[in-house]
């Protein structure tokens, strides 16, 4: 489920499960592909040709995952800086620079932190990486299943929903083509968060109208493990209506959210959107 993988679902949760012994190298994988835009190293010769289409046709797709990743850290390390002491990573990625728990145990030595992905590759290197660290737990979990992944008893015990959690989604709710579901799984996870929980979300825009070059890209991505669904800025934005407040800037380029330098905010070009929303009161539920 890397970033979102929507093929290779696992609603039930398990931190001893043990890899499968055969994986998959043939088939595309978008958490591989997304290692490789990164300049990893985990990834195979199909994920790599499946990577470098999109390079072909989107000469900036490496720099514009290097932005996606640098907004995770920014959004990290101010909302731990604000107090914030428990995470939850949905589609955690393959371990790379500036970690969510490296960046909040920074901040805050007694941070907790659960990171979820459904990805084989995933699992092995966060479990190995984390194996000695009490604060971080790792998960297998879908984001298509949120309650499964909240209601996960190692979860419950790891972490203290009556407190403020800052829920992660990053590069994750693209690769979830319904609309309708998309906006379930959100409210799904909205309503487990308690006023001054955060919710962090970026998610492939295709700028002002639907270029052929977005077009193209997703068809390259309906050969991997996850299509790709592209959201307008409204779409993005009603993620976090109702019952939150959108921290400033508001819903832009993830390398506009707070950038060490100023940047130009740009919503005519294609890229990735960034916000971050405070729960301001807690949901009534039915």
């Amino acid at each position: 489920m890397t970033r979102g993988d929507s093929r290779e679902t696992s609603p039930a949760l398990s931190t001893r499960q043990p890899v499968p012994p055969v994986l998959d190298t043939r088939t595309p994988n978008v958490a591989r592909m997304y290692d490789y835009y990164l300049g990893g190293k985990d990834n195979f010769a199909a994920d790599r040709a499946a990577a470098q289409k999109i390079i072909d046709l989107a000469p900036d797709a490496p720099e514009k995952a290097r932005a996606n990743r640098a907004f995770l850290g920014r959004t990290v390390r101010y909302l731990a800086a604000q107090g914030i002491r428990q995470f939850v990573d949905i589609g955690a990625g393959l371990p790379t620079q500036e970690n969510v728990h490296q960046v909040a145990l920074a901040e805050h030595p007694d941070s907790r932190i659960v990171y979820v992905d459904n990805d084989p590759v995933v699992l092995t290197h966060a479990r190995a990486l984390l194996a000695d660290n009490p604060n971080t737990l790792v998960v297998e979990g879908d984001v298509h299943a949120p309650q499964a992944i909240l209601d996960h008893p190692d979860v419950q015990a790891h972490l203290d929903f009556d407190r403020p959690v800052a829920t992660l989604l990053l590069a994750v709710l693209h690769f979830v083509q319904d609309d309708e579901e998309a906006n379930r799984i959100v409210a799904s996870l909205r309503e487990r968060l308690v006023p001054g929980s955060h919710l962090v979300i970026s998610h492939i825009y295709p700028g002002n109208h639907l270029a052929e070059t977005i077009r193209a890209g997703a068809r390259i991505y309906d050969t991997t493990t996850a299509s790709l669904t592209g959201r307008s800025l409204t779409q993005i934005a009603g993620y976090f209506a109702g019952d939150m407040e959108v921290l400033e800037p508001g819903v832009v380029p993830v390398q506009a959210w707070r950038p060490v330098e100023k940047v130009g905010i740009d919503l005519v070009a294609p890229g990735i959107l960034g916000a971050v929303g405070k729960v301001l009161r807690s949901r009534v539920r039915p």
